[in-house]
């Protein structure tokens, strides 16, 4: 029974790390809005905003199949391991098997936190973290937990908790990263993103985050780096065409810029943001019908887009001249 509990216990632990735990980002909000007044009359302003549909605007795809770029190295098939259903796990049959009280607690946490009940989810944490303080895997799925609270504070002394644990887990050091970049630590959080990629070169999402990091200190050859890294491995990934393409366009090299929206158009034929990036690069190099076929295409999809609008108004008012 004793070895069936140890061998159960890190069955318990794959099976917990192959469990994706943060929501993946929305990253379509990266826009050109409002109108600076700089070298060229009218020139629009590139921003990217947050988006009202969720907290985190960075993906966070940490752990992905075997076959992926990160995925993990080896993986548990936890249906083919009786009598434990680890998706609805059984605390009564977790004890009869001799199951220490901080895993079955947090087990339990890690199904509350599934079905969205957070308040049951934290509570499992801390009665699994007191337990076991050094439990790693607490600390991290808490540590969660607190950024989708947007509580970034203590969501870094729970990651910072499970770094002295175990400083050789690239996702715990993307993971603060990004809490960090929420407080506006934007430093701190490019030095965690850089410590996740050391650990694990081809990371896609700490590459993502910390390119959105560098977007945010405006080092836009940053940037183009960054996203230069992960279209080498995503090369589909219509958001980063977009926000390379946001780059150039900083960079005053609207032709760039207009290929990679093109790009990004091309792949996601809706993407609304794109075509009025694109839009204002053509605005910005005076093509002015290609620019209102961006623009009237970006507001047939959208509507409201009160960027959008505006821009009309202002190519509307040239052309009639």
């Amino acid at each position: 029974m004793k070895i069936l509990s140890v061998f159960l216990t890190l069955c318990l632990l794959f099976a917990c790390k192959a469990k994706e735990k943060v929501t993946e980002q929305t990253e379509e909000q990266e826009i050109i809005e409002q109108v600076q007044e700089e070298k060229k009359e009218e020139l629009p302003q590139i921003t990217e905003e947050k988006s009202g549909k969720e907290e985190i605007k960075v993906s966070y795809r940490v752990q992905r199949p075997s076959s992926g770029l990160s995925g993990i190295k080896g993986r548990v098939n936890s249906s083919e391991i009786n009598p434990v259903n680890y998706e609805n796990p059984d605390p009564d049959v977790l004890k009869k098997m001799g199951v220490e009280q901080y895993l079955i607690s947090f087990l339990a946490g890690e199904q509350f936190y599934r079905t969205g009940n957070m308040d049951k989810a934290l509570i499992e944490y801390n009665n699994s973290i007191n337990s076991n303080r050094d439990f790693i895997e607490a600390l991290i799925s808490r540590g969660n937990l607190w950024l989708r609270k947007k509580d970034y504070a203590k969501a870094i002394d729970d990651y910072t908790r499970a770094v002295r644990l175990d400083s050789g887990r690239a996702e715990i050091y993307n993971y603060r990263g990004f809490a960090r970049m929420e407080r506006g630590e934007i430093n701190l959080a490019i030095e965690d993103f850089s410590r996740s990629l050391a650990l694990k070169k081809n990371y896609v999402d700490a590459l993502v985050n910390r390119s959105y990091a560098y977007y945010q200190k405006s080092d836009y050859n940053k940037v183009i780096e960054d996203c230069d890294l992960i279209l080498k491995l995503e090369p589909a990934n219509a958001n980063i065409w977009n926000r390379r393409g946001i780059a150039w366009y900083l960079k005053e090299d609207d032709d760039r810029a207009i290929r990679d929206f093109t790009e990004a158009i091309r792949l996601k034929s809706d993407f609304a943001t794109a075509l009025f990036n694109r839009g204002n690069s053509f605005y910005n190099k005076r093509e002015y019908d290609k620019a209102l076929a961006d623009i009237n295409k970006t507001l047939s999809l959208s509507p409201s887009y009160t960027g959008a609008n505006a821009l009309k108004e202002n190519i509307m008012r040239i052309l009639d001249h």
